[in-house]
């Protein structure tokens, strides 16, 4: 007898080809890759369309270009803008969409949806009614009020809206590498809501200054009144670009300004803002970008991390 072992035939299992113990981690990786880019296209889809509906109805988020709002605002921060705080109007809504559901009539500013009135004392991002700037300026006049600046003071229907002195500031400018001194101030402005006020730092480098002195301005129906805080650094609606024929009729009127103007309006200042042209309140310095600028002497902001306005 024989101890050789029997050799059994081997039996292969059932639909197992050579070779495709190989194939199945690439067919692997192409369904992983496969599901991976539609989870992401997926996530866009519905991410865009909220994102787009939610700037627009609810929030949005600004950058800061300029420092005509020091020191509530520096260049660089990034501000929540409320769409809805005063409705929805022809310029609030983007993509020339507030002009097909609204209308564009310039006879009717105060035609919105949701309207609500603005208040004195509110940082506001409007269009500017010249030219296809965005701005941000904060309130002082609402229609009816009288509007004017003497000696640097800010008078509101012919009383001084007070002003209290807190420190004296010394900064470089973002557009310059010069050390400038400021004084600034507490002022606290009616908001004109009952006896309600509200109070905010501004800045003030003299009292004779550009627009330190101006005419009485007489705000119509349907409009505001703007300036920013940073008042020898903002070209705003005291500026008489933005009243030509005011500047025209009485040039004396800005004794610290020349009131020549060019033909050409492109470079006009905003003068009276119409209501249908306010896009929101800014509400939150959500964060900053702001790169404060190093020099003996100078200080830097602090607090722009989620600082309200």
């Amino acid at each position: 007898m024989s101890d050789t072992p029997t050799q059994q035939p081997v039996t292969e299992k059932p639909g197992v080809v050579e070779g495709a113990a190989e194939a199945e981690p690439k067919k692997g990786l192409k369904s992983k890759l496969f599901h991976e880019f539609r989870e992401t296209a997926m996530t866009i889809a519905i991410f865009v369309p909220f994102w787009l509906i939610f700037s627009t109805f609810v929030y949005e988020l600004r950058s800061i270009p300029s420092e005509s709002m020091v020191p509530a605002l520096q260049v660089g921060d990034r501000v929540a803008v409320a769409k809805f705080a005063y409705g929805y109007n022809r310029n609030s809504i983007p993509f020339g969409l507030g002009m097909m559901v609204i209308g564009d009539d310039p006879a009717k500013p105060e035609e919105s949806v949701f309207a609500s009135k603005p208040k004195r004392g509110d940082v506001i991002v409007f269009q500017h009614p010249h030219s296809d700037r965005v701005m941000i300026k904060r309130l002082v006049g609402l229609p009816g009020d009288r509007i004017e600046v003497k000696g640097g003071k800010l008078f509101l229907n012919g009383a001084e809206v007070l002003r209290e002195k807190i420190r004296t500031t010394t900064y470089v400018p973002d557009d310059s590498s010069r050390l400038v001194t400021a004084t600034e101030y507490r002022q606290t402005i009616p908001t004109g809501e009952g006896e309600q006020t509200k109070s905010f730092l501004i800045h003030e480098f003299s009292d004779s200054s550009d627009l330190d002195e101006t005419p009485v301005f007489t705000v119509p129906a349907g409009h505001v009144f703007m300036m920013g805080d940073n008042r020898d650094n903002s070209e705003d609606s005291r500026a008489p670009s933005g009243h030509r024929s005011m500047a025209a009729a009485f040039p004396e009127a800005w004794p610290y300004r020349p009131t020549s103007l060019s033909a050409d309006t492109r470079d006009d200042a905003i003068g009276f803002v119409p209501f249908d042209y306010l896009i929101g309140r800014a509400e939150t310095v959500l964060f900053t970008l702001h790169g404060c600028k190093q020099a003996e002497g100078a200080e830097c902001p602090e607090g722009r991390l989620w600082k309200g306005l």
